[in-house]
């Protein structure tokens, strides 16, 4: 495949790496720096993008890709509330959009247990459900988009949590979700079930980047032939 990275930090660099050592190519690349190069003409020499930007910049970027006609995977977060009108955009342009707030597998398989396990604890009252997620300092959101994946996960399925707070709260009600920023922290997420009795708790820890990069470029290869809106849980088959 030919590639084009929107963004080039340090997720774009190693996506880069696995790519090229899976016999892709890589004919653009596009940073903060280089923002005007990023066209249409330059765009449509690749076969696919791969777009990890952040919050401010992710959603103009993906609607570029699908206007091109160029399918995108994108693992940037904070910006999914504008993600109907770029669902409608990829719909009325018969595009391809794959999106996950994590590409790592390990991730994806922590999801379904988390599905499960909130699953089990929804009659067991007694147990009070809370989380814990940790990255670096260069992390622009908080809570991650992993964390509110999780979150939203838990509240659908757990019927005493009707919303999620990134602060302490005294509400029963509220879904807890605490974030810490630290160096170095690629990624970790906790799900915690506590009673007086005892805990239950279910963590993933990212040890790099490259489970991240390695997700990215297999949602790529799966993707970029295909038109429609896909997740990890597409490319994974769960």
């Amino acid at each position: 495949m030919k590639i084009a990275l929107i963004g080039y930090g340090k997720m774009g660099k190693a996506i880069e790496s696995i790519a090229l050592n899976k016999g892709h190519e890589i004919v653009l690349k596009i940073d903060i720096q280089n923002n005007q190069d990023f066209t249409e003409v330059a765009l449509q020499k690749a076969d696919v993008a791969i777009e990890f930007t952040g919050p401010h910049s992710a959603y103009e970027n993906v609607k570029k890709c699908i206007a091109w006609g160029v399918p995108v995977v994108s693992g940037s977060t904070g910006w999914l509330d504008q993600w109907d009108e770029v669902k409608d955009l990829c719909e009325a342009k018969n595009g391809t959009l794959i999106y996950s707030s994590n590409y790592s597998i390990g991730v994806n398989l922590f999801f379904e247990l988390n599905k499960q396990l909130a699953q089990l604890m929804e009659p067991y009252n007694s147990y009070d459900v809370s989380m814990t997620e940790v990255h670096h300092t260069e992390k622009k959101d908080a809570p991650s988009g992993t964390a509110i994946s999780l979150a939203e996960q838990i509240l659908t399925h757990l019927g005493r949590k009707n919303k999620w707070v990134n602060s302490v709260s005294a509400n029963s009600n509220e879904l807890v979700i605490q974030s810490e920023r630290m160096d170095p922290a690629p990624g970790t997420h906790m799900v915690k079930y506590s009673s007086e009795v005892d805990d239950i708790e279910i963590i993933h820890t990212a040890h790099t980047r490259v489970g991240f990069a390695s997700g990215a470029v297999l949602a790529a290869e799966f993707g970029f032939e295909k038109k429609g809106i896909f997740t990890m849980k597409d490319v994974l088959g769960l």
